[in-house]
C-alpha cells in the first residue's frame, strides 16, 4: 500500500478527520507491564451478515480468552467500508488497536508502512511455528523475501452460489462451468422481475477481486514482474470489460446493482431476487439471512473454457483474513498470546465454522466440520486454482484506483452509456495515473 510512511500520509488525507474516533492509541495495560498486560483492543473485520452477528460470534471467545489469561479484550467490529481508512489513519498517527484483522490482500501494503509487528521466526515460535499454516495462506501475508506482516486467521475463496429451485424452474440441470454457460443460464433466469446474477458494482474491493481473476483468465496481470503497474494491457482491458459486460452487454445483472455496496448482492440472492451469486465463503451469511443449506448449491467460479486449474484457468483470488499486531502496542506479549489463542486448533474450528471459511491451520482444516460439499469446493479452489493478490507495496492503492474505475464503468452501464473497449482502457489508464511514481 505504501512504499514509505510519507506516502501513507498522502494516501489518507481524506480520512484524517477520523483519527480521534478511529484510534485506540495502543491500549493501556491498566497499570500492568509489558510482561503482564491486562487489556487489549481488537479491531475485527465484519465477517458475518452484520456487525451484530460478529459480536455474537466473537464475544464468547474473547470472554474465554480472558478467563484463561486474565487479559480483557475490548472488541470493535469495523465494517469493510471503513476498515482500510481506519487502519491507514492508525498507521500514520501511531495510534491504533493492539491487534487487528486485515484483508490478506492488504498485507504487503500495510507491511510497507512499517507499523505492523513483523512475524519473524521468533514470533512465530511463540504461536506454535510458521509451519502450522498452509502455504497458500502464508503466501498472502506480505512481500516475498520479508518476514510476514500478519498471521492467517480465516481462509476463503470465491465460489458460484446458485438457487436450486430457480434453476429447476428454468430447466437448468447443473451449474455453469464456463462464462458462456453462465450468460446463457443468466438469460433464462432474468425474467419476471428477477435476475440471473447479482454483483456489487459500488464496492471497489469486490470489483478488484473479480478484475484480477478475469484478467488472469485472459493471461494478464496488473503488475509487471518488477512491481510496476500495467493496467492497460490487452488482457487486463478484456478481463475488466468482460466483467462489466455482465451488466452492460449480457444484461443478466440488474442496472441497480451498480449502486450496491457490501452484502447487498448477498441479500438479494438470499431473498430469491437473483439466481446466482459470486461470493467468498457465503454459506453462513446466507443461512443467517434465512436460506436453508438445501436451498442453494455451490460450484466453482466459471472459467473461459475447460475446468479450473493452474495458470490461466484460475477462478479466485486467495482470499482471507490475517491477524496483525501494531508494532507500538504496549502489550506485545499479551497481543502475541491473543494471536496464539485465535489461531489455536480449537478456536480455528469454532471461528471458521461460524463463518463458513476454511482454517489456514493445517491440523484444524482436517476436522470433519470442514468436509461439507460447500467447503470441498472452497478447499479445491484454494489448493488448485486460486491466485494470490499482487504482493506489492502499492496494492491497496491499486484496489482503490482500479476498483473505483470499475465502479464508474458500472455506473456508465446503469445510466445507458456505452461501455466499450476504448472506454474501459481509458478508465484503466486514468487509474494507473493515480498510482505513486517511484
Amino acid at each position: 500500500m505504501r512504499s514509505n510512511r510519507a506516502a501513507a500520509v498522502g494516501a489518507v488525507t481524506m480520512s484524517l478527520a477520523l483519527a480521534v474516533s478511529a484510534c485506540g492509541g495502543g491500549s493501556s495495560t491498566d497499570g500492568g507491564s509489558n510482561d503482564s498486560p491486562k487489556t487489549l483492543t481488537y479491531w475485527a473485520s465484519n465477517q458475518g451478515a452484520s456487525v451484530e452477528v460478529d459480536k455474537k460470534v466473537l464475544q464468547p471467545e474473547l470472554d474465554k480468552f480472558e478467563k484463561q489469561t486474565g487479559i480483557k479484550v475490548e472488541l470493535e467490529v469495523v465494517p469493510w467500508s471503513d476498515l482500510l481508512n481506519r487502519i491507514l489513519t492508525a498507521t500514520t498517527s501511531g495510534q491504533g488497536p493492539d491487534v487487528l484483522n486485515i484483508g490478506n490482500t492488504w498485507s504487503a501494503s500495510l507491511q510497507a508502512t512499517g507499523a505492523l509487528l513483523p512475524w519473524d521466526a521468533k514470533n512465530f515460535d511463540k504461536i506454535g511455528g510458521k509451519d502450522r499454516f498452509v502455504d497458500s495462506a502464508i503466501g498472502s501475508t506480505g512481500a516475498e523475501g520479508q518476514d510476514p506482516a500478519a498471521v492467517p486467521l480465516y481462509s476463503m475463496s470465491y465460489a458460484l452460489y446458485y438457487n436450486k429451485k430457480m434453476f429447476a424452474d428454468a430447466g437448468i440441470s447443473e451449474p455453469p462451468a464456463t462464462w458462456s454457460e453462465l450468460i446463457a443460464d443468466g438469460e433464462k433466469l432474468s425474467k419476471d422481475g428477477k435476475w440471473g446474477l447479482s454483483i456489487e458494482g459500488s464496492n471497489p474491493s469486490e470489483n478488484i477481486h473479480h478484475a484480477v481473476v478475469f484478467a488472469k483468465q485472459h493471461g494478464a496481470d496488473f503488475f509487471t514482474a518488477d512491481g510496476k503497474p500495467d493496467f492497460t494491457s490487452d488482457g487486463a482491458v478484456e478481463g475488466v470489460k468482460q466483467f462489466v459486460d455482465l451488466m452492460a452487454k449480457d444484461k443478466i445483472v440488474a442496472p441497480g446493482n451498480a449502486e450496491y455496496a457490501q452484502n447487498q448482492s448477498v441479500s438479494d440472492f438470499a431473498k430469491g431476487k437473483t439466481a446466482m451469486l459470486l461470493w467468498q465463503s457465503a454459506s453462513s451469511n446466507l443461512t443467517t439471512q434465512g436460506m436453508s443449506e438445501d436451498d442453494f448449491g455451490v460450484a466453482p467460479v466459471p472459467v473461459q473454457s475447460g475446468t479450473p486449474g493452474t495458470g490461466e484457468s484460475v477462478n479466485s483470488m486467495v482470499m482471507g483474513i490475517n491477524m496483525a499486531v501494531f508494532k507500538n502496542t504496549d502489550n506485545v506479549d499479551g497481543a502475541t498470546e491473543f494471536v496464539k489463542f485465535m489461531t489455536s486448533d480449537a478456536e480455528q474450528k469454532i471461528l471458521n465454522t461460524a463463518y463458513s471459511s476454511i482454517p489456514p491451520v493445517k491440523t484444524a482444516q482436517t476436522d470433519t466440520a470442514f468436509n461439507t460439499t460447500a467447503n470441498a469446493v472452497l478447499k479445491e479452489t484454494l489448493a488448485k486454482s486460486a491466485v494470490a493478490a499482487p504482493q506489492v507495496a502499492d496494492e491497496s492503492q491499486f484496489e482503490t484506483a482500479v476498483g473505483t474505475a470499475i465502479k464508474e464503468l458500472f455506473a456508465d452501464s446503469a445510466a445507458g452509456r456505452a461501455v466499450t473497449t476504448e472506454s474501459v482502457k481509458a478508465a484503466l489508464e486514468k487509474a494507473q495515473q493515480q498510482m505513486p511514481t517511484k
